[in-house]
């Protein structure tokens, strides 16, 4: 077990005991119609090994049908005289067929299950066998006792002697084929799976062929039936995909999971139940598993969570550091993976670098946390108390948002961060990491949730794992409060363009330094450097350098470029700049390089600064660096960014830095929060009033008073 790939909707696989697996017709046989050997085989080589680790497997076979009518075409074609062949051909019996081919059929599972040291039996049903209570009884008894013994039982629909007329037409009865037979036998030897084996990889939103024809992970009834459009039947069994669909609807109903999957693919049985997300999921909770139903789920989680006292949610954030330094070397060896595999991919340095968690990462992360578990209580704070009329007390309260959903990309730490800050500000939360940190993210999640109590529900943090629930997450204005974007401006232009739940986030991180021609030049060069060079690839460093005209005819501008060049900075000029350093010219002044590179313009005075860093900046952080506080002043207060610095590096705008314990990202949005956001931006208010009976009647009997009591 433990494969990346395991999907937290497969978690029901760990309770597996009792597992029925159904092989279609198509499977079973060749284009040509004999038996497929090499597929055979292969089955009958995964039920040897789930039988040797201790599960119970009951197989449905179909395929006698079909493997008979290929015998008795061949018998026929041999026992013909020429004037015979030149008739018309009447079709076969079909039960006829059923008879030989149920014979050989069964020869060839008892010669392949011989091989391997397995028994198998064969149990020949009919629908009819069902109407008796006593078959039924009896046929619990025999399997317990054939499983007890480690045998296969061999299922298959005794069509030689079934009373319908027509194996393939008739679809009366308690069952008409071996899907539904495979979903009674999952009800009545009560399976803990049930796996529908198919030419085809599972439920599809069209017919398989069509290009646009989408895999469906998990089948939800309210969605998806009478959308999806079938393909054609199967070429040789009874029914297809509809028959199959029919058959997983009843069984997940009657609270029976079932996962239909390819049986050509290796090891497809085996991948299901160690949790792997292959094929289609049918489950009667399947609902709950809608993108919908994970955050109204991580909603009810963070009403109980608001419930319990600030100690115990701090209890909690105390117990998500402690567990996440015990298994520092498991998160660590998960995040190499994930540094390997992107750069095996190709991905861009920059990526990399925000995806990697460098040595003592971990350790940080679980000292912000600590850091924020003893932070002020943030929920139900009194921000304002009025008193409206004698006896009638109004008070202004800090609340939680609700429901979360953060879309991230690389940095796995931003989980952490989130997630705790969530659990503080009692808030429920769906996080989606981006694909190259699944590993990192799937431990780091795994590990916090483990910390969380049963009384609350691991719910209260999801984590979609589909980038094809996204768009449909997106939609739901009416459950989800607050989307947070952390990446890159494609990311956050894109979420901005196509949901209605309101945004916070940046698009952009093109920070400004601007260095005044009173500055320190010590000081200008250790904040340049740092600021560029300390996190290339972080949102706060700095993209744009300015310098004060005068600073040319110093030198200063050659001294300070020059130190950024032997630390490997890449310089690309504005107009001024690019002419007298001789440097590429940028080809736009609104660029993020998110590297080692950075654009440098020469402007007149503080004044030139600041219209440059309004017509070309993102409004995320700027510094300027001068001796001259007038000056100062001057940038701090006309400058419209969420963070303004003087004399400091751009790289302080960040939510640990600035105290917050940690940060969901850094908002340039005009509303709500600003800046670096932590707990804080993470809450909304409510007023709350206490009275002794006031009521308006016109205005008539109150006497407004408005007194600000206010502590």
């Amino acid at each position: 077990m433990g494969s990346s790939n395991v999907d937290s909707t497969r978690a029901f696989v760990k309770d597996v005991k009792r597992v029925i697996v159904k092989v279609g017709t198509a499977v079973v046989t060749r284009a040509d119609g004999r038996l497929a050997l090499g597929r055979l085989g292969a089955l009958c080589e995964q039920i040897e090994e789930l039988n040797s680790q201790g599960y119970e497997v009951i197989l449905v076979t179909s395929g006698a049908v079909g493997v008979g009518r290929q015998r008795l075409k061949y018998r026929r074609l041999i026992n013909s005289s020429f004037a015979d062949l030149q008739k018309p051909q009447v079709e076969l019996d079909g039960k006829a067929c059923a008879a030989v081919g149920q014979n050989g059929l069964m020869a060839l599972y008892d010669s392949l299950f011989s091989q391997l040291d397995v028994s198998s039996a064969q149990l020949l049903v009919t629908d009819n066998d069902f109407r008796d209570p006593d078959f039924r009884r009896q046929l619990n008894e025999t399997v317990k006792s054939l499983l007890s013994l480690k045998v296969i039982p061999i299922f298959n629909g005794n069509d030689a002697v079934s009373t319908r007329k027509a194996p393939y037409e008739d679809s009366s009865g308690i069952f008409w084929d071996n899907d539904s037979l495979s979903a009674l036998l999952a009800l009545e030897l009560k399976a803990d799976l049930l796996v529908l084996l198919s030419d085809v990889e599972g439920l599809y939103s069209g017919p398989p062929s069509d290009p646009q024809s989408k895999l469906i992970h998990t089948y939800i009834k309210e969605r998806h039936e009478g959308v999806i459009t079938f393909g054609d039947k199967s070429r040789v069994g009874r029914g297809g995909m509809t028959a199959k669909v029919k058959a997983a609807v009843y069984a997940a109903h009657a609270g029976i999971p079932v996962v239909v999957t390819s049986g050509f693919a290796a090891n497809n049985i085996i991948k299901v139940l160690h949790g792997e997300r292959i094929g289609t999921l049918f489950h009667r909770d399947a609902n709950q598993w809608t993108p919908a139903g994970e955050i109204v789920a991580a909603r009810e989680c963070s009403r109980r969570l608001q419930a319990v006292s600030s100690e115990e949610r701090s209890k909690i954030l105390q117990d998500i550091a402690d567990v996440l330094e015990a298994n520092e070397n498991l998160i660590i060896t998960e995040n190499a993976a994930d540094v390997a595999a992107a750069q095996q991919a190709g991905y861009e340095k920059s990526l990399i670098s925000r995806l990697a968690l460098k040595p003592g990462k971990v350790s940080s992360l679980a000292n912000s946390i600590r850091v924020l578990a003893n932070m002020e209580e943030p929920i139900g704070r009194i921000l304002k108390r009025t008193e409206l009329a004698e006896g009638f007390i109004l008070e202004k309260t800090s609340s939680t948002l609700g429901a979360l959903l953060i879309i991230f990309e690389s940095r796995p730490e931003a989980l952490v961060q989130i997630a705790t800050l969530a659990i503080k500000s009692g808030n429920g939360l769906l996080l989606k990491g981006g694909n190259e940190a699944k590993r990192s993210n799937a431990i780091l999640h795994k590990v916090i949730i483990s910390s969380i109590p049963e009384s609350i529900g691991e719910k209260l943090i999801g984590l979609v794992t589909s980038r094809e629930e996204i768009p449909e997450l997106l939609k739901l204005d009416d459950v989800i409060d607050l989307v947070i974007p952390r990446g890159s401006n494609k990311l956050v232009s894109q979420i901005k363009a196509i949901t209605k739940i309101p945004v916070l986030g940046h698009a952009d991180g093109i920070c400004h330094v601007y260095v005044d021609k009173s500055a320190n030049k010590e000081m200008a060069k250790k904040i340049v450097l740092d600021d560029k060079t300390d996190y290339p690839a972080a949102c706060n460093a700095m993209e744009t350098l300015l310098v004060h005209k005068d600073l040319v005819q110093t030198g200063f501008v050659n001294e300070l470029t020059v130190e950024l060049q032997i630390k490997g900075v890449a310089l690309y000029g504005g107009p001024r700049a690019s002419s007298f350093l001789n440097i590429p010219e940028a080809h736009s002044f609104h660029h993020e390089y998110s590297s080692l590179a950075c654009t440098v313009e020469i402007v007149d005075d503080v004044h030139a600064a600041i219209d440059h860093i309004h017509r070309h900046g993102s409004a995320h952080t700027d510094s300027i660096i001068t001796d001259d506080c007038e000056v100062a002043e001057l940038f701090l207060y006309q400058i419209d960014s969420a963070a303004v610095f003087h004399n400091a590096s751009t790289r302080f705008s960040d939510g640990f830095r600035f105290g917050l314990g940690a940060e969901v990202g850094i908002s340039t949005s005009r509303i709500h929060a600003r800046g670096p956001v932590g707990v804080e931006g993470l809450l909304t208010t409510r007023w709350v009033a206490r009275g002794n009976g006031q009521v308006v009647n016109g205005d008539k009997g109150i006497v407004y008073t408005h007194k600000d009591l206010t502590v």
